[in-house]
């Protein structure tokens, strides 16, 4: 008798293989049978109608510090996915030493917004080392799996002090305790590394952060801990300030330590066939030796923007500001006074608040054209005429007013603001990108941009629109979507074990009622430790997670299980 069998679904096994209908018979935390008709289970799962498919393996999030206080790691682990993998953009919280604790803090907020009251109220700090901070992750009971890479920001400062929070050059024997530190990560089971080199990336005080400026002489020293590993991925964000040049050292770094090289590429508003550009220079990366790929997104990054959310078209004004130190609720009930509103709309932005702010988070205060009403379902792919521009042409009431008018309506009323991956006002670019090989899926940023940014459903919403609901434009085949975000995701980062249901492979599955998946609009929730503030996503659909083998999610709801743990590369 099998432990668990998962009986008649739709199978759509994360091989890219065409789906069929059978059962999935699970013994411990192993699969052992996928299709036909199994043998009796001590628990059953009805799956007929249903989809069966391997559990997301979602490798773009920040959980450094949640995965260290929360078993539970929501919202991912509401939305499918069984195995995340943080340390991305550069930041992170090891290695460190103590008088450093606070200035990493401070570097995580600034960069991912996760409230600064929350890290230090959640993290515990008993590590100093990376592969203390992996023992530290392997301690905590989870409900999901994962995984760590050596983010370059607290590398830098922990071997240069001062220096590197002044960007100052690195030395030949800086150069190298970075390399021995990120070989003794790697051994110790970290998946890779990864850096920064965008200026959307800033400290508290609005500088730049350690890496920015690095020179490739310090990014191919520290790529070099790769050679003769067969496990580990170097990871870039980079503003290609020099397309040919990044390119080049890319290029180099993957050639000479065989392992693969990787940055994120989206559609920029700015130039708009930057994209195109750079997926030419992956082929030709690729016809050089080098394992070069660039990290998309399945959707357009999108900031929310609301009375409770980080950023709003009048966040950034005074009188909006003076707001700020009430509860939610009570500025929400001020916003509705006449003689606020004539304030805050005869007010004018801030100069010491546009100077501390990103180029494209000061567009998201003054573009009406690019903030769309957000509806329910939520709508990721908006026309123009739901945009504020639109509205107010269509009205004899300025943007100022109807967005004000919107967002005063409700603390559930929030205007989507596509910043990347949208520069044709669809998704027709986004899918190019998913169905060209020199990509890989990611960009969810779960656990990040806590009150901005709700992208940790995307595995969700993958399967519902480019699967199901697309309108205005053709989707994608449901084999498709399932690989990208399981056997490819898993293959890339070396996760050998998962992202197929196959016999011998990892018991990680998801059970989904496909006709009834639904994203709910995003809310804002105070339940981070110390009463931190983050944007939530719920789904309908989910039957059941299972994760080695074990339900972690039964109907959308934990059934308090922890059998994840941390993975080690290699």
């Amino acid at each position: 008798m099998h432990d668990t069998v998962i009986r008649g679904g739709t199978i759509v096994d994360g091989t890219g293989n065409d789906r069929f209908v059978g059962d999935v018979a699970i013994d411990g935390d192993r699969i052992v049978q996928v299709g036909g008709k199994a043998g009796p289970g001590k628990r059953e799962i009805r799956a007929d109608g249903s989809l069966v498919t391997p559990g997301w393996v979602d490798v773009h999030t920040h959980y450094d510090g949640q995965a260290t206080w929360d078993s539970e790691l929501a919202p991912s682990s509401w939305h499918g996915v069984t195995t995340i993998l943080f340390g991305n953009c550069g930041v992170g919280f090891a290695p460190v030493k103590r008088e450093h604790h606070a200035s990493l803090i401070g570097l995580m907020e600034a960069v991912e917004e996760i409230p600064g009251i929350t890290l230090s109220e959640g993290l515990s700090w008993d590590w100093e080392s990376f592969p203390q901070y992996l023992d530290a992750l392997e301690r905590m009971p989870r409900a999901i799996d994962v995984a760590a890479q050596v983010p370059h920001h607290p590398l830098r400062v922990y071997v240069m002090g001062e220096r590197a929070v002044n960007r100052e050059k690195a030395t030949a024997e800086d150069i190298g305790a970075m390399r021995r530190l990120t070989r003794e990560a790697l051994e110790a089971g970290a998946f890779g590394f990864t850096t920064s080199r965008t200026n959307s990336h800033k400290t508290p005080t609005g500088e730049m952060v350690p890496g920015r400026y690095s020179e490739v002489e310090e990014l191919l020293g520290i790529g070099s801990a790769f050679r003769g590993l067969t496990h580990g991925a170097f990871g870039v964000n980079s503003d290609f300030d020099i397309e040919g040049e990044e390119l080049a050292w890319m290029t180099r770094l993957g050639q000479e330590t065989g392992r693969p090289v990787w940055f994120l590429l989206t559609d920029r508003p700015t130039d708009p066939v930057r994209w195109q550009r750079l997926l030419a220079g992956v082929r030709a990366a690729r016809a050089q030796g080098a394992h070069v790929t660039a990290q998309v997104a399945g959707r357009p990054v999108g900031v929310m923007l609301g009375v409770d959310t980080a950023l709003n078209p009048f966040s950034i004004r005074p009188s909006y500001q003076e707001l700020l130190k009430l509860p939610a609720k009570e500025r929400l009930a001020r916003l509705q006074d006449a003689a606020v509103r004539a304030a805050i709309l005869n007010d004018k932005p801030s100069d010491e608040l546009v100077r501390r702010l990103s180029q494209f988070r000061m567009q998201i205060t003054t573009r009406w054209d690019r903030m769309f009403v957000m509806g329910d379902p939520p709508d990721y792919e908006p026309e123009a005429s739901s945009s504020i521009a639109a509205m107010a042409q269509r009205s004899n009431h300025s943007p100022d007013e109807v967005a004000y008018d919107y967002l005063s309506g409700g603390l559930d009323k929030f205007l989507f603001f596509p910043i990347v991956g949208y520069n044709e006002d669809n998704h027709d670019i986004i899918r190019t990108m998913l169905t060209s090989p020199e990509t890989v899926l990611g960009l969810s940023d779960g656990g990040a941009h806590c009150s901005s940014i709700s992208d940790a459903s995307l595995p969700s919403w993958m399967l519902a629109h480019w699967g199901r609901d697309r309108k205005r434009g053709p989707g994608l085949p449901l084999e498709l979507i399932v690989k990208r975000q399981t056997s490819e995701t898993a293959d890339f980062f070396g996760f050998g074990d998962r992202g197929r249901l196959a016999a011998g492979k990892k018991a990680d599955v998801n059970v989904i009622d496909f006709e009834r998946l639904r994203l709910h609009v995003p809310e804002i929730r105070y339940d981070l430790p110390a009463g931190g503030r983050r944007l939530v996503q719920r789904v309908d659909g989910y039957i059941a997670t299972l994760v080695a083998g074990i339900p972690v999610f039964e109907n959308g709801g934990y059934t308090g299980a922890t059998p994840g743990k941390l993975v080690r590369a290699g």
